[in-house]
């Protein structure tokens, strides 16, 4: 799906439409401290396999993709409602 660069959108914080750039979510590093990656590291240690099932079969052939709009005026950033896309292309103008 094509989608353009920048568009007017309605800006919470700016209470009007203003022009907006728009990019897509990226997933952070995940923290290696965190209480999950601990608990797998605890599983992991010592002799033995994976202690968790891995999944082989998918239900789903898409991931929702979730579109991040930069309000030009305030730099306030609002987060789409994820959508279920295969190919996502932001245009440049």
């Amino acid at each position: 799906m094509k989608i353009k660069g920048e568009l007017r959108k309605y800006c919470p914080r700016c209470k009007g439409h203003t022009i907006h750039t728009v990019s897509q979510y990226k997933k952070g590093k995940d923290r290696s401290m965190a209480e999950g990656a601990r608990r797998m590291s605890r599983k992991h240690k010592g002799y033995g396999s994976f202690p968790k099932p891995i999944q082989k079969r998918f239900a789903k052939t898409t991931k929702k993709t979730v579109l991040k709009y930069k309000c030009k005026d305030c730099d306030y950033i609002v987060q789409s409602k994820g959508m279920r896309m295969k190919k996502v292309e932001v245009m440049r103008v």
